[in-house]
């Protein structure tokens, strides 16, 4: 299938439609042929409502309203368009104007539209919008009234802070853009529609602030989703897969963020934000390596504090990479290098162990994994509760079978609460962490080592939207990296980070003084 297929990008309200409609492309003066056409259109479909109208003082003026049931907000289409058309005592002066005259003089919709495409009258349908037909126009009123039902703003689930605003965003895409324009309250911040999919037609919106953020990556956005071809977009992570840099590598080179505070702090750095229709999460371009042990809470908190939980989270990710392949290669290769105490407790506890370390260390993995999704997956009531007591009863069970060793126990427990500190890189550690094993079951710690130097030659060599991942560039000044392994006071990055927002760096001015 090719997803790459060179697509115009549309900024109407309604979404383009490929398909050509029957009986034309355009309305004509008859109400019971244009009745006629869009009923083939909707054919077998229950769901699109035609309520027939006439005017009380006015027999001549007939009319139609299309809408699809539970999509339209009925208070607005009954009051202020249905009524109005049946009430109104707009004189008729000729056959063509008299809808216009109506939508001028009578319709008390704030938010209305006047076509004649088949197209956009089709689609605004679709999308929860209704039409108005009158007989004698080849024209329509699109009356946006749409009322599609979503959860509230709540907190994001996915990223909990304990100091931060309380909202996330939701599956709405003008909710989410409006919490984003309430903290941005600039003429700078754009917001430019387009749509993907044929089939779902998904509306999308870019917002970046166009004195911050970087045209070239601005537009290498644009040219990759127009470019897009595919059936449909589900959610955000359709997009984050198909146009993110380096495809098969494990890390992300697109961000994603629920919380709208997180999007804004992205914003100002100038980067752009993507924000699909049905899905509360938000993609972020360029996307570096350091933002995945970054959390929002980092910049609400004492900076001392929060460089501390910063290099936490970088200690916990190495130690959910690198801990089971080093057990295994210092038990089975190094053993000189381990103290002789040490070695004899671990000797001991592995007496009457029939498996090798390595298929211990795979096996401890792998149900340790399967205990973290079946919590994930099942009901919350009782998720954590099979997680921990799956985990305790498997564990002891286990070592008192003689089927695993204590220490490799507390090695998988320690591996597996060090990945969960960091949610982001999660999926990278959990298929890197297998790589290590089995380079170390072969060749010891010198495929370890091996395995991390070409880890970070990988890291080295992949781009976010021309921005290196890693930051690895000549030009790179200190404000480049006041935050990346720390932060540094607010006072002190008073500049954005070259490679990202070259056209204004400036944040804060040199005038601001800390405090005393």
């Amino acid at each position: 299938m090719n997803l790459w297929k060179k697509r115009k990008g549309q900024e109407e309200d309604c979404p383009p439609n490929e398909q050509k409609q029957p009986g034309g492309t355009e309305l004509t003066f008859s109400l019971e042929e244009n009745l006629a056409t869009l009923r083939s259109i909707f054919e077998s479909d229950d769901m699109i409502q035609f309520r027939i109208l006439e005017n009380k003082s006015q027999k001549a003026i007939q009319g139609c309203v299309i809408y699809v049931e539970g999509m339209t907000d009925h208070q607005i289409l009954d009051e202020y368009v249905i009524e109005q058309v049946i009430s109104s005592d707009v004189p008729r002066y000729t056959r063509t104007d008299y809808l216009e005259e109506l939508q001028k003089k009578a319709l008390l919709a704030s938010n209305l539209c006047l076509t004649q495409d088949l197209q956009k009258i089709t689609d605004a349908v679709l999308v929860g919008n209704a039409v108005l037909l009158l007989d004698g126009s080849p024209k329509a009123i699109i009356i946006y009234c749409k009322n599609l039902e979503s959860r509230a703003v709540e907190e994001a689930s996915s990223e909990q802070a304990v100091r931060g605003p309380r909202d996330g965003f939701t599956e709405q895409l003008l909710v989410n853009l409006s919490l984003i324009r309430r903290r941005v309250t600039s003429a700078d911040l754009k917001c430019q529609y387009k749509y993907i999919g044929r089939v779902t037609k998904t509306k999308v919106c870019i917002c970046y602030l166009k004195n911050i953020a970087s045209d070239q990556i601005v537009k290498e956005l644009e040219h990759r989703l127009n470019e897009l071809d595919i059936d449909g977009i589900v959610d955000s992570g359709y997009i984050q897969e198909i146009i993110k840099d380096s495809p098969f590598s494990p890390f992300d080179t697109i961000g994603h963020s629920e919380r709208p505070d997180s999007i804004v702090g992205k914003l100002l750095e100038g980067r752009v934000a993507l924000v699909v229709d049905g899905s509360p999460f938000v993609l972020t371009v360029p996307f570096i390596f350091p933002e995945l042990f970054q959390t929002p809470e980092d910049y609400y908190n004492n900076f001392i504090f929060a460089s501390f939980n910063r290099m936490l989270r970088i200690f916990g990710a190495v130690l959910a990479l690198f801990v089971p392949a080093i057990y295994v290669s210092l038990t089975n290769f190094h053993q000189e290098l381990l103290p002789t105490p040490l070695l004899l407790s671990i000797a001991a506890g592995r007496y009457d162990v029939p498996f090798p370390t390595v298929i211990e260390a795979f096996l401890m993995l792998i149900v340790f994994e399967i205990l973290r999704e079946a919590g994930a997956r099942m009901p919350t009531a009782i998720g954590q509760t099979v997680s921990i007591v799956g985990a305790l009863v498997l564990g002891e069970a286990a070592v008192d079978a003689k089927f695993i060793a204590p220490s490799m126990i507390i090695i998988v427990a320690l591996t597996g609460i060090s990945a969960l500190m960091n949610t982001k890189v999660q999926g990278a550690i959990l298929v890197l962490r297998f790589v290590f094993l089995i380079l170390a079951a072969f060749m010891g710690i010198y495929g370890v080592i091996f395995g991390a130097l070409c880890l970070i030659t990988h890291l080295m060599s992949i781009r976010s939207f021309g921005i290196p991942y890693m930051l690895k560039e000549g030009s790179i000044r200190y404000t480049d990296i006041q935050d990346t392994l720390i932060r540094a006071p607010w006072w002190y990055m008073r500049l954005r980070p070259q490679l990202i927002a070259s056209k204004n760096r400036v944040r804060m001015s040199r005038h601001a003084k800390k405090g005393t």
